[in-house]
């Protein structure tokens, strides 16, 4: 089975295989590698009512309904960038939030871009502060995470699931609130603390 074929199946089934899995990114010629803790899955049309793609296809989301292995990358509160993995088959929508990692090949770079005094624990925890310590922005949006060599590449480990946690996502509201599909990896500090979403305001 390749990558590839790993990659396509479920959201929910790709997110725990993704723990451990290593992203390489080689934005400007500066190389980070980051080990996934933390990952959410989100679904297609009509099955996931906290996905991008609950209601239809739209411009900003149309890399989820892509070839599963390519980048859907989308910025949020008009601040942030975040980074996911295309899964399922084409045309079905379906991808994996990239919530935290270690960094473990360039904490000089990631530091760099994230602040000198930033704790290594901290580099990449949370979906904004691992795009900004990979360099990662929209212009990555459909970027091919499986082929070689590439800007971003992704490695899935083999063998069976890490032991991992599952519960609800982050910041998620309404009727997609509590579905539980965050995964983490148990007692590692580079997962982020769980927030429900705010309430509005009226």
């Amino acid at each position: 089975m390749t990558l590839r074929d790993v990659l396509s199946g479920h959201a929910t089934e790709v997110a725990p295989r993704l723990l451990n899995a290593v992203i390489t990114s080689e934005v400007d010629g500066a190389v980070v590698r980051l080990r996934v803790t933390e990952v959410e899955a989100y679904g297609g049309v009509g099955e996931d009512p906290g996905s991008h793609a609950f209601r239809r296809q739209t411009p900003r989301n149309a890399s989820m309904f892509g070839r599963a292995g390519h980048a859907y990358v989308y910025f949020t509160y008009g601040v942030h960038w975040c980074f996911n993995i295309v899964t399922g088959a084409e045309g079905s929508a379906g991808a994996v939030l990239i919530r935290a990692g270690e960094i473990v090949v360039g904490q000089d770079i990631a530091r760099a871009r994230r602040g000198e005094r930033v704790r290594a624990r901290d580099l990449a925890r949370g979906p904004a502060r691992l795009t900004v310590a990979l360099g990662i922005t929209g212009e990555h949006d459909g970027t091919d995470l499986v082929q070689s060599p590439g800007v971003l590449r992704v490695e899935v480990p083999s063998g069976p699931l890490a032991e991992h946690l599952v519960g609800p996502r982050t910041g998620v509201a309404g009727a997609g609130a509590v579905t539980p599909w965050r995964f983490s990896l148990p007692d590692d500090p580079t997962v982020s603390p769980y927030r429900p979403a705010s309430p509005r305001r009226s």
